[in-house]
């Protein structure tokens, strides 16, 4: 069985080749010249750092080099991944101690949010806690009936409408079923927005609100599911879904099938969100908190 690191390192293995394995062997004589920096940033950029963090990034560590006088590649290596991992935030999700916490888990349509879900919930079952779905995207009948079938799969109840009908009224009715319930987990999947379209933000908005008024102080949290492999689009949709409603963090879905790993990079300096948990494989524990020291790693490949 794999252990977490190993897991990490095979999820992030295209990142790693694509990106940033370049870097790993930048120092091709005995000094960083001009044309080594132009590559540093550009291939920071290839990694959907956006430009923006590529920049920030390649000058401080043009600076560090230039103070401590790095002439070697393992030395290079090392202030590079300390230059990273400097830039990531440690951040863990606690759940409040209310029954139930109310997480609303929002994102675009194929981003890999209702199969996050799951995941999400085999995660709390594995620390012991009770857990219910609610199927709020009533607009695609296909997205209500795979929660079903993942809640069948891990013994989850599923509380759902019928097709097309008010979303806020699931959501209403799945908050009090788990409150009489006393579950210790109610994770809410959402109708898959276009973060272009105004109509249906506003409507993720109402399904916020009506979260409040079936329990005082919820939703708990709020996590936005992103498609690692969009690159600097998911950090675009990060940006309008975060003014949309109150985002308290991420879940990036699909990390193993990437090459675009630098955009955690972008989401953190430049948005301020913390990742919480990664996709890093199809299978339902494929599924790991956000790890910064092992990101690091594996990403440079030490």
């Amino acid at each position: 069985m794999a252990t977490i690191l190993e897991k990490w390192k095979n999820g992030l293995q295209k990142t790693r080749n694509q990106a940033f394995g370049r870097l790993t062997t930048l120092l091709g004589g005995s000094e960083i010249n001009h044309e080594a920096w132009e590559v540093l940033e550009d291939t920071l950029i290839q990694a959907d750092m956006g430009h923006q963090t590529a920049s920030s990034i390649s000058a401080a560590l043009k600076k560090t080099t230039e103070t401590t006088g790095i002439t070697t590649q393992d030395a290079f290596n090392l202030a590079l991944a300390a230059e990273l991992r400097r830039r990531l935030t440690d951040s863990t999700y606690a759940l409040p101690a209310v029954k139930p916490a109310v997480i609303l888990v929002v994102g675009v349509n194929g981003s890999g949010k209702t199969t996050s879900i799951a995941k999400l919930g085999a995660n709390y079952q594995s620390l012991g806690k009770s857990v219910m779905f609610a199927a709020a995207d009533t607009f695609r009948a296909a997205a209500v009936d795979q929660l079903k079938e993942w809640g069948q799969r891990l013994a989850i109840p599923v509380i759902a409408g019928q097709e097309n009908a008010d979303p806020g009224a699931v959501v209403f009715d799945a908050v009090s079923a788990a409150t009489s319930k006393e579950t210790d987990v109610l994770l809410i999947d959402t109708a898959g927005r276009l973060h272009t379209r105004y109509n249906l933000m506003e409507e993720l908005k109402k399904v916020y609100r009506v979260c409040g008024k079936a329990l005082s102080g919820a939703p708990h949290a709020v996590f936005l599911v992103l498609d690692a492999t969009t690159g600097q689009n998911a950090f675009q949709q990060a940006k309008v879904f975060k003014e949309a409603v109150q985002v308290d963090g991420i879940i990036l879905a699909k990390l193993d099938t990437s090459a675009k790993g630098g955009m955690v990079f972008a989401i953190q300096s430049e948005l301020h969100l913390p990742i919480y948990y990664t996709g890093l494989g199809e299978g339902i524990g494929d599924f790991s908190q956000f790890n910064p020291d092992d990101f690091v790693r594996s990403i440079i490949g030490s």
